[in-house]
């Protein structure tokens, strides 16, 4: 075989002509391979793959050619890693299946480039619609995952994969979770503007309609909002924003461009309905924990509804585990002892940074008060 790759090398020598840059690379590739280098040959490799001259086609002959010929020796994860490159010119589903089934049984007996063989084919029966089959290896790969300490380059694929599948299933709050977590694996400085873009505005529009989500700030604090906020779209940001503020007024303000999306306009009265609990959530967390005796009359008007419609707003927050407490039918309140903990702003850590200030100045009124007084007390005794 040895003699079939340097053959191969020296024919792809003989095809770069005057690109002397080029030949340089494959004589290398060929030096490292007669050397037996093979930690520093796999790591040429994978730079090797991803050059323009395999732009139109020759990956695979290049698997089979070379790399086929010392893949026992290289790293099964870095085997894998490479493979994944070859197979994007599969266009074919069945054989890029069959080639990649193949390689999950030749690295088998280590965990994390099996699950990454797992995923890829995920990948592949993604793009072949073959959605019971994706949710399988979803659940699969999930379990082996859970066996491995940290997080791995295998994690942030496998939250690729998982959020892709739930977004063609349309499960908001799924994709929202799990293409929150991809963020957290990877390094979102090297994403272009585009992609930053084009995540921003999906998580952007899953947050607004998805199921049980109200920690917009989560969102917000996200690079990829930067990408968002360049576009077009920028103003889903701004809309975010509001939401995270619980600010109806800015909301209704920002309709001439939310209503021109088609998935925010069909879904506008979920939209009206979670930006009044938020709207409830910040009005409880701007009190004091001593001032969170709301009456009813108040709720209505920061949240914009008819006073009769209050307690069942109320309830609906206290049932999702929004805010705890309790409601005075009789006196026309509600008495609010908790409010769920959330990612907040710069304006919102500043108002809290304010009260604490505040609370340390009582503090320290009241120790002065005992102090002053204790000698009293002490006489009297």
């Amino acid at each position: 075989m040895a003699r079939n790759v340097s053959d191969y090398i020296q024919s792809k020598v003989i095809e770069c002509g005057d690109n002397v840059d080029l030949a340089d690379s494959w004589v290398q590739l060929d030096d490292l391979y007669t050397k037996k280098l093979w930690h520093q040959l796999t790591e040429a490799v994978k730079v090797f793959v991803r050059q323009s001259i395999f732009i139109h086609g020759g990956l695979v002959e290049f698997y089979h050619m070379f790399i086929s010929d010392f893949e026992h020796k290289i790293n099964p994860l870095s085997l894998v890693e490479i493979v994944l490159v070859v197979v994007t010119e599969i266009i074919n589903h069945e054989e890029a299946f069959a080639f990649i089934e193949g390689i999950k049984e030749k690295v088998k007996n280590d965990l994390e480039a099996k699950v990454l063989c797992m995923i890829e084919i995920g990948r592949i029966k993604l793009r072949a619609q073959l959605m019971d089959d994706v949710k399988t290896i979803i659940e699969e790969s999930s379990e082996l995952l859970d066996t491995v300490d940290g997080i791995t380059s295998v994690h942030s694929r496998y939250y690729e994969l998982s959020s892709e599948y739930y977004k063609v299933k349309s499960d908001h709050t799924s994709y929202y979770r799990d293409a929150l977590r991809y963020l957290g694996c990877v390094d979102i400085h090297a994403m272009s503007v585009e992609e930053k873009s084009a995540r921003g505005f999906c998580l952007a529009i899953a947050a607004l309609i998805g199921e049980g989500i109200f920690n917009f700030g989560e969102l917000l604090c996200q690079g990829v909002m930067e990408g968002l906020r360049q576009t077009e779209k920028g103003w889903l940001v701004d809309l975010l924003q509001a939401f995270n503020e619980g600010n109806l007024a800015r909301f209704y303000s920002l309709k001439q461009f939310w209503e021109l999306q088609p998935d925010l306009l069909s879904n506008q009265h979920k939209l009206e309905a979670k930006i009044r609990l938020l709207c409830l959530m910040e009005l409880i967390f701007r009190r004091h924990a001593h001032k969170r005796t709301i009456p009813f009359v108040t709720i209505a008007e920061a949240a914009q509804v008819d006073i009769k419609e209050v307690e069942l707003l109320v309830m609906k927050a206290l049932s999702l585990g929004l805010v705890k407490g309790t409601i005075d039918e009789v006196d026309q309140q509600v008495n609010m002892t908790w409010v769920q903990p959330r990612v907040l702003d710069y304006t919102q850590v500043h108002s809290l940074r304010d009260r604490v200030a505040e609370w340390s100045t009582q503090i320290r009124d009241t120790i002065k008060l005992i102090e002053d007084t204790a000698p009293e007390v002490a006489a009297h005794s």
